[in-house]
Parts: structure tokens; sequence; C-alpha cells
């Protein structure tokens, strides 16, 4: 990809990306800074503030709204100075880390916030690793500096050892807990002060030369200076010098210290992404790349989300535009089903308010209202058969039976669980012997959230119940061994909403048992999320 035209001047604007880290690490409430300093919203409304009018923007399922958690992620477009912001809000909790999995497929960047109190905790760790794969450039701000935190080295130390990343400082705090006055910016030789008075209002920047300079000292009090002029002069020799390069290449990411609680550091973050995140980046598809700057427009569905407006039935598609300049009413090819879809209604997100899109390009998410027509993995484009490659299923660690209330529900029943199944919100198996579904999660709330959804969306009450499967594995292989092994293990055999054969698993044993009797198939724990033609 050396020859490469250069990017339209709309496209090298753009900026991808999503925000990971581990529950209350603060991702819900920096995403709220970064709509109130891209001018998207007035006021900032806080997880746990009272009314309606004030609930977190990012957050629209109720029971987010009830538990003050984020467990879909949801999809962001504004602009910041001269970027055009594409922000992906992903759940931060465990349970729901394949939704932010199939997320970091559709991103060119990710910002990983740390506590500055509890340093790399399990969930970056997992995050961070799917990152990785995908070579993903990161950059990490270290939130709640204004409590009492650990020493700045140790932080740093710390991401280094247990992620196997360099880190170099873009800022360096003043203090912490109660000291906590500000940071210094690395970068640009500014000191930043912060105002504890009133939390949505901007930093004070000074501009100085260099931490020899005199006026320093009308802002920092002696003790707290002496400690920083010595502190940046050690990370000065220590730790490796800023380098974009290594940044976009995934194996240098520059912190930034703060609290997004009192805006404090954010903007500086925001202006790091813009100015050292990546443009829109190439597509991994076969039989063949896509460049974001070819002229005809190809899209990715990563994302399937139902009645976002509980007064309309809707299922809008989270399109990441891979290439072109997209305009409203064109006609798209829908790989898949073969067929032209017209996009007449794309819209474009401000967390669960939305915009008509009249237009979009490379890099942008728009979301495409339909009937069910779109999945997670279809690829759209303008007549070339190109499918976008790299989205996960993963097998679900959790099975259970569910039965409606009312046992004369049963059919409405199916199609609320195929709608979930659709969206990647569960995987729903029908077993081959019996009546009835099972439902598979990776993490335990699932449960309690597609309850939750099936009554309040579709006035079904349900209940889950054990099974006596613990995972399901999908089957491939010579379709004559497929039907041999189908036939001797109906018991076992389900199918999922796609129509492929799982193998229900209730011990690590039936899985080599499958191995040893028919060695031709193949047990897979991950499904590639692109339906066959």
């Amino acid at each position: 990809m050396t020859n490469r035209a250069p990017l339209p001047a709309e496209i090298t604007r753009r900026r991808t990306f999503a925000i990971i880290s581990h529950p209350d690490a603060g991702k819900t409430t920096l995403t709220e800074k970064f709509l109130l300093l891209g001018g998207a919203i007035q006021m900032a409304g806080q997880v746990r503030a009272k009314g309606e009018a004030r609930r977190t923007r990012s957050d629209f399922l109720q029971m987010e709204k009830e538990r003050g958690i984020s467990v879909s992620a949801s999809a962001m477009s504004f602009d910041y100075r001269d970027w055009r912001f594409n922000l992906v809000d992903t759940p931060g909790h465990s349970d729901f880390s394949e939704d932010t999995y199939r997320t970091l497929t559709a991103v060119d960047a990710a910002v990983m916030v740390i506590d500055g109190a509890k340093g790399v905790e399990s969930q970056t760790r997992k995050l961070f690793e799917v990152c990785r794969l995908r070579d993903l450039p990161i950059l990490t701000f270290c939130n709640k500096m204004d409590r009492e935190s650990r020493d700045t080295f140790e932080i740093i130390s710390e991401i280094q050892e247990s992620l196997a990343i360099d880190v170099t400082p873009a800022s360096w705090p003043i203090g912490m807990g109660r000291d906590f006055l500000g940071a210094y910016d690395l970068l640009r030789e500014r000191l930043e002060i912060m105002d504890r008075a009133d939390r949505n209002r901007v930093a004070e920047s000074i501009r100085i030369d260099g931490l020899d300079d005199p006026r320093i000292a009308a802002h920092v009090p002696p003790d707290l200076l002496d400690k920083l002029r010595e502190e940046v002069e050690m990370a000065r020799g220590l730790l490796p010098p800023f380098d974009r390069k290594a940044v976009l290449e995934g194996h240098l990411t520059p912190i930034w210290f703060g609290s997004a609680i009192n805006t404090f550091g954010v903007r500086e973050l925001m202006d790091g992404i813009g100015a050292y995140g990546p443009e829109p980046q190439p597509q991994r598809a076969t039989p063949r790349m896509i460049a974001p700057e070819e002229p005809a427009v190809t899209g990715f569905v990563f994302k399937v989300q139902a009645n976002m407006d509980p007064r309309h039935r809707d299922r809008v598609a989270f399109v990441r535009l891979a290439s072109g300049h997209f305009q409203r009413g064109m006609k798209l090819h829908h790989v898949r089903a073969g067929k032209p879809i017209t996009v007449s209604a794309p819209v474009l997100f401000l967390a669960s308010d939305r915009a008509l899109a009249e237009e979009a390009w490379a890099g942008d998410i728009i979301g495409i209202p339909n009937h069910g027509q779109l999945r997670i993995g279809d690829t759209l484009t303008e007549g070339e058969a190109l499918r976008v490659t790299g989205i996960p299923s993963f097998a679900p660690e959790l099975l259970q039976a569910v039965r409606p209330g009312d046992p004369m529900k049963a059919k409405h029943l199916e199609k609320a669980l195929m709608q979930f199944a659709e969206e990647g919100a569960a995987k729903v198996f029908k077993p081959l012997v019996g009546s009835g579904h099972i439902v598979g999660v990776v993490g335990a709330l699932q449960f309690d959230v597609l309850a939750s959804r099936i009554e309040g969306e579709y006035g079904l009450p349900v209940r889950f119940e054990g099974t006596q499967f613990t995972s399901a594995r999908w089957v491939s292989g010579p379709p004559e061994a497929v039907e041999e092994m189908v036939a001797k293990n109906k018991g076992h055999i389900a199918h999922d909403h796609d129509g492929d054969t799982v193998f229900l698993t209730r011990l690590q044993w039936d899985i080599d048992r499958i191995g040893r009797d028919f060695p031709a198939l193949r047990l897979s724990a991950t499904k590639e999320m692109m339906a066959a033609a």
C-alpha cells in the first residue's frame, strides 16, 4: 500500500476511535466531556445525576440508565477543532466483551482509560490484547488524579510490564489527590492548571519557556515545583521520547494525566487524538484490501441495535464506511443477499440522538434503519463482491433454556430471540431434540439484560433455567461426516440463528470424543460473522 494516492481532505480529518477500560475507570464520564468540549452537548450529565434530562448521553438502554453502566457500544460523531471525531463508547463490563471485540474491528485507534489508583485492571488487559491483535494505535488517559493515586513512575512501569508496550509521557501530573494542581504539558511546554470550582470549565493554560521559567513559581508551590522538575528530568532520561510513527505502529503509547470529572486533561487528550491519531486506515477484506481513498463506497456492519427508539420497532445497522464518499439515497449492493439496497434514511448518531446523514466519508459510522435484512458482518459495496473479514463471534460460556411466562406466547418469544441473535446480544440455539430455545451468553449479567429487554420491548416476562450444557462449538467439515456425527449425537445438536450446525457440550471430554470419532470435523469456538450467501 506504499503507492497510495493522497486521501481527500474530508477523509484525512476523520479520527475514528473507541474508548476502552475496566468498569468504573471513568470511561463514560470521559465520553461526556469529549461531547461537551466538541460542542455536542451543553451540560455534562453525570451517570447518577437526578432527572431524565441529565442522564448520560451515551447510555440509552433502560438498564444502563438504572445501573449506571454501559452495556452496549454506541457511536457518536462530532467536530472538534479541524477534525471530525467518530467516537465509539464500548461496554466496560466484561460480561459484554463480545460487543466490544466487534466494535474494535470498526475503529482505527483506541483510547485506553486507566484509574490512577488501580492501574491496569483485568478487563483493560483483555481489551488491550484485542487491540494488539489488530495493531491498533493506543493513546492512554490516566484518570482520577484528583484522588489519591499511585506514583506516576509506578503507573507507567506497570503499563510497560503488564501490556508490553513502551510508554511516553505527554503530560506530567503536579501533585495528586487533594494536592493535585494540574499537569505540565511535555509536548507543548505549557502549564495546565485545574479549576476545582467548576467541573465543566476547561483548565487554564499558561505558556512558559520550559520548567526553568520564573513565571512558573506564581502557580506552583515550591515543594511541588522541585518535585516536578526532578521527575520530569528523570522521565526524559529514562522513558522513550514521543515518536508519532511508533505510536501509529502500535509500539508506543503516549499517556496524559488528568481528571475527567473535572474536565482536566481532556482537551489535551483530544488535541493528541487529532494531531497524532491515525486517519482512516485500509480495511481487510476478501479478495483484496479496501483503501479509504477509493472513489467507490464500501462499508460493513459491525453492530445491530434493535429498538433504539422504543416508540418505533426499528432495527439500526451500524455501518463503518471503509471507502468513498457516501450520499443519501445511494443504491448499494448487499453482497451476502446479492441484492441492491437503497439507503434513503441513513442516520448519524450523537449517542441516542440522530440526524439524517446527507453525506458521509470513509471513516464515518452511519446507521441504516432496516427490518432485519442487514446482519453483523454484512458488506455493502457499489457492485464489487467484496467481503470484509475479521469480525468475530465467540462461543458462549453460559447456556440456559428460556421459557415464556405465558406458554401461549412461545411464537412471540421466538421472534424476540431471533432479533437479539441478529443484533449479536446473545447466541440462540434451537435444539434438534425437544422444544424451546437455549440462549448462550459470555457473562451472567447478559441474562438480566435480555430478560429486562424482552419484557420491556415485547411485553413478555420470561424465565431462564439451567441446562446440562456448558458451552457450544460450531461444526464444520465434509457434509457426509457432519451428517453422520449429527445422526449419532442428536441430543447434543442444535442450530444457530443462521442455521449453522452447533455441538452443545457438557465437558471437554465431549469435544475430545468427537475429535477422536470424527477426525475430519472441526469444532470451533469462534465463527466469522460473515453469513454465507
